[in-house]
Parts: C-alpha cells; sequence; structure tokens
C-alpha cells in the first residue's frame, strides 16, 4: 500500500495542491545546491511532486535547507559533498538513491572559478575548475545511468555564457579574471550535446539553461542582476516537459 503526502505548489505561486503518493514520486540531485538558480530549481521540481537530494559542501546550510523542505511536506535529504572530486560525484547518487530511491533528475548547477589568469594559473588549479564543470558530471551520469534508463529521466545543466565562442565574451571573461570558467563552461556545453545525443535513445533527455546575464541574489550579483532564478527554474522545468530542445539560452 502506497503512504500518502501533500504537495503544496507554492512556488509557482498558485494555490493547487497534489497529493502523491510516496512510492510514485520521483527523484531529482540537486548538485551544487545554494542561493539562486539551484533553489529555484528545487522549488519548482518540489512543487511538481519531486523528492529533493540536495548536494553541496557547506553540511549546515544543506541540513538547514533540507530540513525547510521537510516542513512543507517535501521528502528531502541533505548530501554534503566535495564535487571537484568523482568519487564524491559517484557516491553522492548511491546516497541519494538509498535515501530516496531511483534517481529521476540529475540537475548539474556545481561550478568553481578559479584559474583566472590562465597565463598564470597552476595546472592543478585549472583542472579542478575542470573536474568540477566535466569530470565530476560525467562519473554523476555514469552511476545514475540505470535509474535514469528505467525512470526515463532527465540531466538538466546550468551553463554559462563564458563558454561561448565570442571574441567580446572571450574579453569579458579575460577582464573579469574568469578565464578558467569560461573554459570549463565551454567543456560542458560539448558535454551537454554529446551526452544528449549519446543517450536519446536510451530515453534519457539531457539539456542545459546558457545563462548569459546575472542572477539576482546570488554571488555574481552587485545589485545590477536583471534576471530572476524563479524565470530560470521555470525553463529547467520546460526542457525537462518538453524534451526535445536540447539547450536554451536567457
Amino acid at each position: 500500500m502506497f503512504r500518502w503526502r501533500v504537495v503544496h505548489r507554492s512556488a509557482l505561486g498558485v494555490s493547487n495542491v497534489a497529493v502523491l503518493p510516496l512510492g510514485m514520486a520521483k527523484t531529482i540531485i540537486i548538485n551544487g545546491f545554494g542561493t539562486g538558480i539551484s533553489s529555484a530549481v528545487a522549488e519548482r521540481f518540489a512543487a511538481e511532486g519531486f523528492a529533493l537530494a540536495l548536494v553541496a559542501r557547506n553540511a549546515d546550510r544543506l541540513a538547514s535547507a533540507a530540513k525547510a523542505f521537510q516542513g512543507k511536506g517535501v521528502r528531502a535529504e541533505a548530501i554534503p559533498a566535495d564535487l571537484s572530486q568523482p568519487e564524491a560525484a559517484r557516491g553522492v547518487i548511491e546516497k541519494a538513491r538509498a535515501a530516496l530511491g531511483p534517481i529521476g533528475a540529475l540537475h548539474w548547477n556545481a561550478y568553481a572559478g578559479g584559474a583566472g589568469d590562465l597565463t598564470t594559473a597552476p595546472a592543478g588549479e585549472l583542472r579542478a575548475v575542470y573536474d568540477v564543470a566535466v569530470t565530476s558530471l560525467v562519473a554523476a551520469v555514469q552511476a545514475a545511468l540505470p535509474d535514469l534508463r528505467k525512470e526515463k529521466g532527465a540531466v538538466l545543466v546550468t551553463n554559462g555564457g563564458l563558454g561561448m565562442l565570442d571574441r567580446k565574451i572571450d574579453a569579458m571573461a579575460v577582464q573579469w579574471n574568469a578565464m578558467g570558467l569560461g573554459v570549463a563552461n565551454a567543456a560542458k556545453l560539448k558535454l551537454v550535446g554529446l551526452l544528449a545525443e549519446k543517450l536519446r535513445g536510451d530515453g534519457i533527455y539531457v539539456g542545459q539553461v546558457m545563462v548569459t546575464g546575472t542572477v539576482k541574489g546570488t554571488a555574481w550579483d552587485n545589485g545590477s542582476a536583471t534576471l530572476e532564478a524563479s524565470m530560470i527554474a521555470g525553463k529547467f522545468w520546460e526542457l525537462y516537459q518538453g524534451r526535445s530542445t536540447p539547450s536554451v539560452t536567457v
């Protein structure tokens, strides 16, 4: 017999309530959970009936966020992990599966901002940035594949405009001392396309939201941000539902 839970769709600004059996709830892993986009994605998918696995390095912040979601009737687990380590990314999948059941969606919001000046940055610093953006994402996808195939799941990636091949954007990355992030985002852009092609036949959707502006409430916001995190979360939900377009730009 199923146990039932109530999901309040407050994140959508409407009053409907979804009542779902726990055995039918899907799980989304939010990798790189914090303020801004990842928090809004968690809110949106929770409002649609998903259980949440929240992943970041700060254990106290994660525990507080998970408790807040639990107080709203959402199944949520805090999983502290250093996503610059591929084996830690694999371990996240195992822990989330054990706590919440099969993985229906994997959201990759993690990034690292090191190697700002590629002419002076140590090789290890650039490698760490790349590992967060690419190597650990690949490791997590590999570990989650059995669930994603069974659930006809999705891999949803947050990416940034610094990865675009454009001279003005390259100049911006140099000016902002964010060259390493530009390289990582460019690699992640290609990775999304490759995974989308490879996994389409398995019924797994892979897509990204390419963010080309500053998001309100994030570390990059100096008071002039124009993008709402809730709008970007809405784009991720549209991608998840539509399962056709591999990338949208905001």
